[in-house]
């Protein structure tokens, strides 16, 4: 299969593209910059130049492969209205493009509601800390698409995302926090396993399925301990009102307070994925989170 692939050069994507290489697809990748084209092209795959604005490119790319893997996500998030006029525009173009072909677009589990364990049959929660994404989810699944939630963390070697973020705030604050008591449950996946269910889900997916990236789910409270023990610091209790001050953003506390826990049993079943990789808390104690500066991710 030739699979156009937005967000492969990123953080998770080149791990994607990678799978997909591996396994005898071919893959062209969409580009937005030199470094990004030659990552992608470092891998094997062909560089496409464009962004998710020039909605050209999405639809040229998507009419000249056999199928379609959307994991490309950015803007400003202090304006989702906006994130979410990008998104939903760039999933039209390619859900149009890409009309009776595997479609496959990504989401997070962070749009399904707090409190209880959610399972891929749930709804989303519009009023959620990631409303923004559901409408791009939306439109993914009316052109026959189907959608990947991933897990708030994906990771793995070179993380930029928020594990990294946790252990800057801990080394620049002499505490490795948490919110309340820390009983909140946060998804996590290995980018591995990531990958290998990006792969099954373009093969196997029948159309319009609901797919959760989750392989566990773990207390924050462990990750407090676990990056505070690493870091010979203590491990500490925060009120939301605390939180709010002492993460990057009232946003991020908002976040990091959250329990979502989410059950990926359905997909397992649907495509027989099962994450074999190295769980969060395990990464932590032998991955590269605490031996250097956090790299930025290739656009």
């Amino acid at each position: 299969m030739h699979v156009f692939v937005t967000g492969g050069s990123g953080q998770t994507g080149p791990t994607v593209v990678a799978e997909l290489l591996s396994v005898g697809h071919t893959v062209t990748g969409l580009a937005r910059s030199n470094a990004a084209a030659s990552r992608l092209e470092s891998l094997g795959a062909t560089a496409l130049r464009g962004s998710l604005e020039e909605l050209g490119s999405l639809r040229g790319g998507a009419e000249a492969a056999d199928g379609v893997l959307h994991m490309a996500f950015g803007g400003d998030f202090a304006d989702p209205d906006d994130l979410t006029r990008r998104d939903t525009a760039a999933i039209e173009a390619l859900g149009r493009a890409a009309a009776g072909k595997p479609f496959i677009s990504t989401s997070g589990t962070l749009v399904l509601p707090g409190g209880r364990e959610s399972t891929e049959r749930d709804e989303p929660d519009v009023h959620g800390i990631a409303g923004f994404r559901i409408p791009g989810e939306r439109v993914c699944r009316d052109f026959g698409g189907s959608v990947v939630r991933l897990a708030p963390t994906v990771h793995g070697p070179e993380d930029h995302g928020f594990v990294p973020m946790l252990v800057t705030t801990a080394r620049e604050s002499g505490v490795s926090a948490f919110v309340g008591d820390g009983a909140n449950r946060w998804p996590a996946v290995h980018r591995r396993d990531a990958a290998i269910l990006f792969r099954l889900a373009l093969e196997q997916a029948p159309a319009g399925s609901v797919l959760h990236g989750v392989a566990e789910n773990v207390t924050f409270k462990r990750i407090a301990e676990t990056i505070g023990r690493k870091l010979g610091l203590p491990a500490v209790s925060l009120a939301p009102e605390e939180a709010a001050a002492h993460f990057p953003s009232p946003f991020m506390a908002r976040v990091f307070g959250f329990d979502g826990p989410v059950s990926s049993a359905g997909t397992r079943r649907l495509l027989g994925w099962e994450p074999a990789h190295a769980g969060l808390l395990e990464d932590l104690e032998t991955g590269d989170y605490f031996t250097g500066a956090v790299p930025s991710p290739t656009s």
